[in-house]
């Protein structure tokens, strides 16, 4: 029987870009599990994707021993992704810790992920270590930072670890503050096995390999055991620690982090938060706050070129594997053919499943409109939940739309607050309150729709803050609200793959957006053509591409006017019949511009 009192399970929590990975590797240095010598940056973000943008998509986690005292503590960091796309995982991995460490770019403050993730770390019951990073760079303030923390958070100056993650400053005394300051692991062996998932990801040799936190009990290699949300059974074939490389055991006991292998085939079957246990004796009750995932924006995603269709079916099944929350139904489109509708957490998500498309699997692909899910009753009584405009059903047998709309967080400073009032309120933001954090920044909250924060809100935000402006986000309910449909018309031909649907205020500005981008791409032919945005038959913004003019005169020198008139005439009656029976040539690049189209 393993000593309880020798196990600490943390976690890091931080805003993107403030030196989580980082600070990792030194932890892992400090304990010898990385050799400080043949270091690779980042060891935990091991996407390339990860690496480029500075942030964790993937939940991670490593076990360390560290001797202090005359005793070997086991540490389990517990490392998780920072993006709000991703707050349900990130609230599942809290929820297998025991304490949290706080980390704060001394030179940037505390922004509003960060205090999002510390109230999940809050409501866990987590103990919360402030650590202030970066206490190097020229720029760092670090008493105002300490003071930020002190007044935000109430933990005194004496309790905040000062390190610099990139060269190892503090970071000794931090590993000590972890074993003084987080408790131990408090489940009771003698219960029956409860093992929570914080993770699970699939290997082509092995299986789905299962990543849990013991909270009660123990589970030993091949032991019969079941998942609570979908009842099934599986045989563990493998158990074992997290190191840098899986270490298997006989076992896992209480309080304990590691790995199981039980020839799951499928990740949507080990899905995170929820329970494990044994078959035989097994817990009655799974831990309390699974949830299943649900997508909140959808996007059409298709081939660029037809033929790569079961290419793209393959590899949105194989990403699916290691991405529980990405899903797809087929979809097709009379202007780009066969593909998939695609459920995604977030914007973020969605880009990271198009870039992993391209580079993982080489398969080049379009987008369209993104859209958020609408529930619509209709005038009989029945609802409809639609996140395709193609879906859109008559208007005249509508009774009302209800539309997302979302809990936001906004930390800037104070000079730029009349700026974000501005685009917020252009984006139908209802203020509910703003506090001071400090004499420099102000925390402001609204209610706003998700429609209005897909596309282009968290740029703006940026660019009219100069980059000082933080974004969170949650789910808070569905609002009535007046939706309408959009269609866009290239000579009178509806483009179902452009229509997207939005709040009847901004249809004006939206579908004029749209056509003015498409004049800027589509090249001009030898005739007219007319770009139209439509609500039902109303047309409600219009551009025209004018025609390439050849001179067909040009041949025609001296002699009577009436040649020339002819032959006008005759190039005339040509360019109406082809303009008849002429389709207009719409570029790849058309359907990827009005992802661009302005939407304030």
């Amino acid at each position: 029987m393993k000593n309880q009192e020798l196990i600490r399970n943390f976690c890091i929590i931080a805003h993107i870009d403030h030196g989580k990975s980082t600070l990792a590797d030194r932890l892992l240095e400090v304990t010898n599990v990385l050799d400080v010598n043949s270091r690779a940056e980042q060891i935990l973000d091991d996407m390339d994707l990860e690496k480029e943008r500075g942030i964790t998509i993937k939940s991670h986690a490593i076990r360390m021993e560290y001797d202090f005292e005359g005793k070997t503590y086991v540490l389990n960091l517990i490392d998780t992704p920072g993006h709000v796309d991703f707050s349900y995982e990130v609230s599942r991995s809290l929820a297998s810790c025991d304490g949290a460490l706080l980390l704060v770019d001394a030179a940037q403050g505390i922004e509003a992920q960060t205090m999002s993730n510390l109230y999940l770390a809050m409501e866990n019951e987590l103990e919360v270590i402030p650590v202030i990073n970066k206490i190097d760079l020229p720029k760092a303030d670090v008493e105002g930072t300490v003071h930020d923390i002190e007044e935000n958070i109430g933990i005194p100056d004496e309790m905040i670890y000062r390190v610099s993650a990139k060269v190892g400053t503090g970071v000794e005394e931090l590993l000590q503050g972890i074993i003084k300051n987080i408790p131990a692991p408090k489940g009771d062996p003698e219960k029956p096995a409860q093992a929570l998932i914080f993770d699970s990801y699939y290997d082509k040799y092995r299986g789905v390999i299962v990543l849990v936190r013991m909270v009660h009990g123990s589970l030993k290699k091949g032991e019969e055991i079941k998942f609570f949300s979908n009842d099934k059974k599986y045989s563990i074939e493998e158990i074992g620690y997290l190191g840098i490389k899986q270490e298997p055991q006989k076992g896992l006991e209480t309080g304990e982090v590691g790995y199981i292998i039980a020839n799951i085939k499928d990740v949507q079957e080990a899905r995170v938060g929820d329970t494990i246990t044994t078959t035989k004796d097994g817990c009655k009750e799974p831990l309390p706050g699974f949830q299943e995932v649900k997508p909140m924006v959808y996007s059409g995603i298709f081939p660029l070129n037809g033929e790569d269709y079961e290419n793209l079916r393959d590899a949105m099944e194989k990403l699916r594997l290691n991405d529980s929350a990405l899903v797809f139904e087929p979809e097709g489109s009379m202007a780009l053919g066969f593909g998939f509708r695609c459920g995604f957490l977030g914007m973020l998500h969605l880009e990271i499943v198009k870039e992993r498309l391209y580079r993982e699997f080489n398969v080049p692909i379009i987008t369209t409109t993104p859209s958020v899910t609408f529930n619509i009753f209709l005038s009989g009584g029945t609802k409809k939940v639609i996140y395709n405009p193609v879906d859109f059903p008559d208007p005249a047998n509508i009774d009302y739309i209800e539309e997302p709309f979302m809990d936001v967080e906004i930390i800037v400073p104070s000079e730029y607050i009349g700026n974000i009032m501005k685009i917020v309120q252009e984006r139908r933001g209802i203020q509910k309150d703003m506090q001071y954090i400090d004499e420099k920044r102000a925390s402001i909250h609204y209610e706003m729709p998700l429609i209005e924060i897909i596309f282009d809100f968290y740029d703006k935000l940026k660019s009219v803050s100069r980059g000082y402006a933080s974004l969170d986000y949650q789910f808070k309910d569905y609002r009535r609200s007046k939706i309408v449909k959009v269609d866009i018309l290239i000579n009178g031909d509806k483009v179902d793959a452009m229509s997207f649907m939005c709040h009847e205020s901004k249809a004006y500005n939206w579908g004029k957006g749209v056509v003015e981008k498409l004049k800027e791409v589509i090249p001009r032919h030898l005739y007219k053509i007319a770009l139209q945005a439509s609500i039902g038959s109303t047309i409600i913004a219009r551009s025209t591409i004018s025609a390439m003019r050849k001179d067909v005169t040009a041949k025609c020198y001296g002699g009577d006017i009436t040649r020339k008139r002819k032959l006008l005439e005759k190039q005339k009656q040509g360019k109406k019949r082809m303009k008849e029976i002429g389709s207009v040539q719409v570029p790849q690049e058309a359907f990827l511009e009005v992802l661009k189209a302005d939407r304030s």
